[in-house]
């Protein structure tokens, strides 16, 4: 059965390689909100935003933070990995920038956005704690089959660590 598992990403730059994900089929993800859906939270406040998420992690087990350059470190994105965290969700992060875009280009590592956030209890940084995944492959495809390969195990482990931590 698979898993009910809540993406988190930057929308604009990674939106194309985040959908080629949720395509892999053994994950069961969370709908992106439509773009007018989205300036409809967005106009409620921080407020707005931050129910909304919280709605859509409802029913899930595990966070996954989909990584392009520019992801680590979003006010919310932050919040996201702290809501799931104290969700007692799993969280991992998977490299994505090697999967291309919409005009088939690649993007540049960025960093791993579990670094910016502190694990409360142990005041760690929680990238020491949770996983990040960088597929070792140099082209879209076996980026994409690495990933389709492997994801089912990943979110199992996340779901492990955050249930020992």
């Amino acid at each position: 059965m698979a898993r009910k598992c809540f993406y988190s990403f930057h929308y604009k730059p990674d939106n194309w390689r985040v959908s080629k994900i949720r395509n892999i089929g053994t994950v069961e993800g969370n709908k992106p909100a439509k773009d007018n859906d989205w300036e409809t939270i967005t106009g409620g406040g921080d407020k707005k935003i931050k129910e909304w998420i919280s709605s859509q992690m409802i029913g899930r087990t595990c966070t996954i933070i989909l990584t392009g350059s520019n992801t680590a470190n979003r006010k919310w994105i932050n919040h996201e990995i702290v809501e799931s965290w104290n969700k007692g969700m799993g969280v991992l992060v998977i490299f994505i920038h090697k999967i291309t875009d919409v005009l088939c280009r690649q993007s540049s590592k960025g960093s791993n956005p579990l670094y910016y956030v502190t694990h409360g209890p142990t005041g760690k940084r929680l990238s020491s704690i949770a996983k990040a995944y960088d597929p070792p492959r140099e082209s879209s495809k076996g980026v994409y089959s690495y990933i389709a390969a492997n994801i089912d195990d990943w979110i199992e482990e996340a779901i492990q660590i955050r249930k020992d931590n």
